[in-house]
C-alpha cells in the first residue's frame, strides 16, 4: 500500500506540472485555435531566468516574479513579431510558427545559459512529509497547490469576467468579436502573456524537483498537449484532469512495469481516448450546419 501511494504521490506532482502547460495551451487554443507549440518553452524559461537572477543574488521570490514578468513579455513579443504578421494564414502555418518560434528560444537558452543542469532552492525545504508509508516533498505541495490555484483563477476568468469571454468570443467567430467592439488585438496579447506566465509559474515550481535546462522544453510541450488532448483541448477543466491523469499513467508505468515504457503508455491511452472520443474526456462535441 505505500508503495502504491509513493507512486500516487509521484504522479501528482508530475500531473501538476503537465495540468500546468496544458492550462497554458488552452488560453492560446481558445483566444485563436492555435496550438502553441513553444509552450513548454515558457516553462524552461521560468525555471532558467529564476536560476540565474538567484545566482545574481536576488532573493527567490524575487527571482521567480522577475521570471515570470520576463517571460510573459517573451510571450508578447512572439505574438506581435511571429504570429500577428502572419494572422491571415492558416492555422497550421500558424502551429509551424510557433514550432519555429520554440526552436529559435531554445537556441537562444543553450548560448545564453549554456549546456549545464541547473536548480535552486525548494520553497519549503528539503525535508519530505511522511504519510502513510510514503514521503512526498513540500515543494510537490507547492506545484499541486499552483496548478490547483491556476486552474481556479483561469475557470473564474473564462466564465465570470468580460475580457475572459471576450476570448472565447473571439476564438468563435474573430470577425464578428471586432463588429461588436471587441479588441482582438489585445486579446491576443492578453492570450499570450498570461499562457507564457502560466508556464514560466510552471518551471518555477518545478525546477526544484525536476532540475532544468535549455533543452527541456520539448517535453514539456509534448506532455502538455497530450494532457490538454485527453482532457479536451480549450477546456481548463479537461486540462487539469488530462494533466493529473497524464501524471498518474507515467507514475504507476514506471513503477510497475520499466520506466522505459511511461512515455509509450501514456500516449497509447491518449490515443485510445481520442480514437474512441475524439474531443477528449471534457471536450464538448462540435456540430456544424451545412
Amino acid at each position: 500500500m505505500a508503495e502504491l501511494l509513493q507512486f500516487l504521490f509521484s504522479g501528482v506532482t508530475v500531473g501538476a506540472v503537465y495540468a500546468l502547460v496544458a492550462l497554458g495551451f488552452t488560453i492560446i487554443y481558445n483566444a485563436s485555435d492555435v496550438v502553441n507549440f513553444a509552450q513548454g518553452e515558457f516553462v524552461m524559461l521560468g525555471g532558467m531566468l529564476t536560476f540565474v537572477c538567484h545566482a545574481a543574488g536576488l532573493p527567490l521570490p524575487l527571482a521567480a516574479l522577475i521570471a515570470i514578468v520576463v517571460t510573459s513579455a517573451i510571450g508578447v513579443a512572439m505574438n506581435k513579431l511571429a504570429i500577428e504578421p502572419a494572422r491571415g494564414a492558416p492555422v497550421v502555418s500558424l502551429i509551424i510558427i510557433t514550432i519555429g518560434a520554440s526552436i529559435f528560444i531554445r537556441g537562444g537558452a543553450q548560448l545564453l545559459f549554456g549546456k549545464q543542469i541547473h536548480s535552486f532552492p525548494a520553497f519549503s525545504g528539503d525535508t519530505p512529509l511522511r504519510i502513510g508509508g510514503a514521503t512526498i516533498l513540500p515543494q510537490s505541495l507547492w506545484v499541486i497547490g499552483g496548478a490547483v490555484v491556476v486552474f481556479v483563477g483561469l475557470w473564474l476568468f473564462f466564465t465570470r469576467t468580460l475580457t475572459g469571454r471576450a476570448v472565447l468570443a473571439t476564438s468563435n467567430n474573430r470577425l464578428a468579436a471586432q463588429l461588436v467592439g471587441i479588441n482582438t488585438g489585445f486579446v491576443m496579447t492578453l492570450s499570450f502573456a498570461l499562457s507564457a506566465g502560466i508556464g514560466a509559474l510552471a518551471g518555477v515550481l518545478a525546477t526544484p524537483i525536476t532540475l532544468t535546462s535549455y533543452d527541456v522544453g520539448l517535453a514539456f510541450a509534448l506532455k502538455g498537449f497530450a494532457a490538454a488532448m485527453l482532457g479536451g483541448m480549450g477546456n481548463p477543466k479537461g486540462a487539469l484532469a488530462g494533466g493529473f491523469l497524464l501524471g498518474l499513467i507515467e507514475a504507476l508505468t514506471a513503477g510497475y512495469l520499466s520506466s522505459q515504457y511511461k512515455d509509450a503508455a501514456a500516449f497509447v491511452v491518449i490515443l485510445l481516448v481520442l480514437f474512441f472520443m475524439p474531443q477528449g474526456l471534457f471536450g464538448a462535441k462540435s456540430t456544424e450546419r451545412v
